[in-house]
């Protein structure tokens, strides 16, 4: 989606949200806080200082937070503590069911090739079915949650048939190196970390369980009193957005000096990367719904929700 197309769709929900839900005599806007993962769009918008040039020159100072993964980070949108953040699909699901106060913003469609479960490369482990009893590590609420339910069902499994380990990308990374856990789901650049440095083998990839899906938020009050600021950053990170799917080996330079990760592990990270932007389409909706009526059933939940009702949209006509 080109930088134009997204400003012609974020003025049109923005025009309906000025004039129905900014307050009266709200004070100036001081500062924005973004909270962002080690991995994805944010960081290299962050490195380019795209939104930083657009909103200083209004007098609005930009802060990042960085988080380890996306349950957190929403909780501290939902708080107030951050105004805008990333994550993948299955964050935002735990956060509505607990009546976060957030809104879905824009998407970023996925293949979901940068995520995978694995296993180590001698595991006797081979086959989806070969879980069954077996712990899985993943992070409680992240998209490697979801993901694991899905592979699950491809295996002929249910979600009670392994031991879930919920843990830190950091904490999982930990426990797969001493053989704790017997596979982790996980995603880029861990994925990619544990391909290189930690002797992991691919049991089976993202893509083959199914598309994901990571989307931009915006804390709810935020949106509704600042909507001309919120489309002007999602303007901002349509353009890193463009620049990425065009300059691979930049973008893996960007993160890694950011990061840390090395840069040949980057790469690899990079190149499975999907770079497209565009407002939350209603097959995205549905997808989001499907996962949150999958929690709901397995009692992740504590009540059933409707995705629908915080997609951030352009009023009717």
């Amino acid at each position: 989606m080109t930088r134009r197309q997204f400003t012609h769709f974020a003025t049109a929900a923005l025009a309906g949200l000025a004039a129905g839900l900014a307050p009266l005599n709200a004070a100036p806007l001081r500062e924005f806080r973004i909270g962002y993962q080690k991995s994805g769009i944010l960081v290299v918008t962050r490195q380019q200082k795209l939104i930083e040039k657009k909103l200083e020159a209004q007098g609005i100072a930009v802060k990042w937070v960085e988080f380890a993964a996306g349950p957190p980070l929403l909780e501290a949108l939902n708080a107030g503590a951050i105004d805008f953040g990333y994550t993948g699909d299955s964050p935002p699901i735990f956060a509505q069911a607990a009546s976060a106060n957030l809104v879905y913003v824009a998407t970023l469609p996925s293949t979901g090739s940068g995520s995978a479960i694995i296993v180590p490369k001698d595991s006797k482990i081979q086959s989806l079915a070969d879980l069954k009893g077996r712990t899985v590590g993943f992070t409680k609420g992240s998209s490697a949650h979801f993901l694991t339910i899905q592979a699950l069902k491809k295996g002929g499994l249910v979600y009670g048939n392994i031991t879930p380990a919920y843990l830190s990308p950091a904490d999982a990374g930990a426990a797969f190196a001493k053989g704790a856990i017997d596979a982790w789901t996980i995603w880029d650049p861990y994925l990619a970390i544990a391909e290189k440095t930690q002797n992991a083998r691919i049991l089976v990839p993202g893509e083959e369980i199914g598309p994901t899906n990571s989307f931009l938020f915006a804390n709810k009050d935020f949106a509704a009193a600042n909507p001309l600021i919120v489309k002007e950053v999602v303007g901002e990170i349509a353009v890193a957005v463009n620049w990425s799917e065009t300059n691979r080996d930049k973008v893996a330079a960007a993160i890694s000096a950011v990061t840390g990760v090395p840069l040949d592990i980057q790469k690899i990270a990079v190149a499975r990367t999907s770079y497209a932007l565009s407002p939350v389409t209603e097959s995205q909706i549905a997808s989001q719904q499907r996962i949150a009526d999958t929690f709901y059933e397995l009692k992740l939940i504590p009540k059933p929700i409707v995705v629908r009702d915080v997609v951030w949209t352009a009023p009717q006509s």
